[in-house]
């Protein structure tokens, strides 16, 4: 390190700062880079973590891929069974993607009380279903079990208990529609033993889950008669992919449907999220980097003379540029280590207690949902980074052009 660069280094320091007439610039500088960053975080965490959960939601009471008779299509109830005497079922051996399947049929009815009633969607299942997705969701009580005999336990969303005025361990008699004209409804009694809350109030003000059985006395199916397929992928983003994998080793009786392909609507929605996470990222760094042009500016500015010192000396422009965009640097790290701070505080809080919440409504949520990934952390820092400080190049250009006889002389 030669002389010239130890000196400027030394003079352009943060505590000089403190009482030069750019300390506001630089404060804001600073407070400008912070913000952007808490911004960014907020922005890609919860943005990522909303689409996230959403998918997860879909999943969880959907399935991802749908195997159903094409006469089944738009409609979310069973009106053809599938036998379950097929080579995909249980194992879906000749696509590796997929890590589960399961059996389900679906009927409407209508759940009757002493004081009101609801027009539902009950769908069954068996001893195949994979809880693990919806117990996450479960309220209050405990998950039925049908891996056993035919049993008259069901679980139902909170939403439609407090509707019906309905809780656990209560009773309700529930009227099946017949697909003959003329046929009277069939009755069953179900028991509730769990309360399910999604927040996606299209699910919740429908569904209620029960043993498959159920629908296969009431459309007199043999036991081996199933509605459709519900099938899991080990990774999401490939699910058009492993879609269309699954269509050709289906039978040409049979089609498949992503949930993609079914809430095109929900997801198409979710998309938009991207576009909204990469204009908010553009802007904050782009405020984050007019302001750091800014505060070199001044600084540059304000060390004319200095600057024409260090080239009386012998300095050259690079020399002198360097010192102007490594104190520059030093103000981009300082702003980050505060935005990072608070911004990480802030969603670690909101994961943990909550405090923001949403409409699930608008939202399919009930709270501001957060996805924590170091990663994209580090991501976020380097690209604010090296933005900036490519930025920072060309007002340091200036410093090319200043004389040293002119500068020396600047007041």
């Amino acid at each position: 390190m030669n002389l010239e660069y130890f000196i400027a280094k030394r003079l352009i320091t943060a505590k000089d700062y403190k009482s030069s007439i750019s300390a506001p610039i630089i404060k804001i500088a600073i407070s400008a880079i912070a913000i952007g960053i808490i911004m960014m975080l907020v922005s890609v965490a919860t943005g990522i973590g909303l689409q996230k959960k959403i998918r997860e939601k879909v999943s969880a009471f959907n399935g991802q891929i749908i195997i159903s008779n094409y006469d089944n299509n738009n409609s979310d109830v069973t009106l053809i069974p599938i036998s379950k005497k097929q080579d995909f079922y249980p194992n879906f051996k000749s696509v590796p993607e997929v890590s589960h399947i399961q059996a389900v049929a679906s009927k409407a009815g209508i759940i009757r009380t002493e004081n009101a009633f609801e027009g539902i969607i009950f769908k069954g299942v068996g001893a195949d279903y994979k809880w693990d997705n919806i117990g996450e969701y479960l309220a209050e009580g405990k998950l039925p079990d049908f891996s056993k005999t035919l049993n008259e336990e069901v679980i139902i969303s909170k939403f439609l208990a407090d509707r019906l005025n309905l809780k656990v361990g209560d009773n309700f008699n529930t009227f099946f529609i017949k697909e003959e004209q003329g046929k009277l409804p069939n009755s069953r009694r179900f028991k509730i033993v769990g309360l399910f809350n999604s927040g996606f109030q299209n699910f919740d003000a429908t569904y209620i889950i029960g043993d498959i059985r159920h629908i296969q006395r009431i459309n007199k199916w043999a036991p081996d008669q199933v509605g459709a397929f519900e099938v899991f992928v080990k990774d999401f983003k490939n699910i058009k992919i492993t879609g269309d994998q699954i269509y050709e080793q289906t039978s040409s009786s049979l089609d498949t449907k992503t949930i993609i392909e079914k809430y095109g609507y929900i997801f198409d929605w979710l998309q938009l999220f991207d576009f909204n996470i990469i204009i908010i990222l553009a802007v904050m760094i782009l405020v984050a980097t007019i302001n750091m042009v800014v505060a070199l500016l001044v600084l540059i500015l304000e060390r004319t003379q200095m600057i024409g010192i260090l080239k009386s000396l012998g300095a050259n422009n690079w020399t002198v540029r360097k010192v102007f965009l490594y104190n520059a640097f030093y103000l981009i790290i300082r702003g980050l280590f505060w935005g990072n701070l608070i911004g990480i505080s802030i969603l670690i809080i909101q994961q943990q207690f909550g405090v923001v919440q949403l409409n699930p409504e608008n939202y399919y949520v009930n709270e501001a949902p957060v996805y924590l990934n170091w990663g994209y952390v580090v991501l976020l820092n380097l690209l604010t980074i090296t933005v900036c400080f490519l930025v920072l190049l060309i007002p340091s250009y200036i410093i090319t052009k200043i004389s040293p006889v002119k500068a020396i002389r600047f007041d």
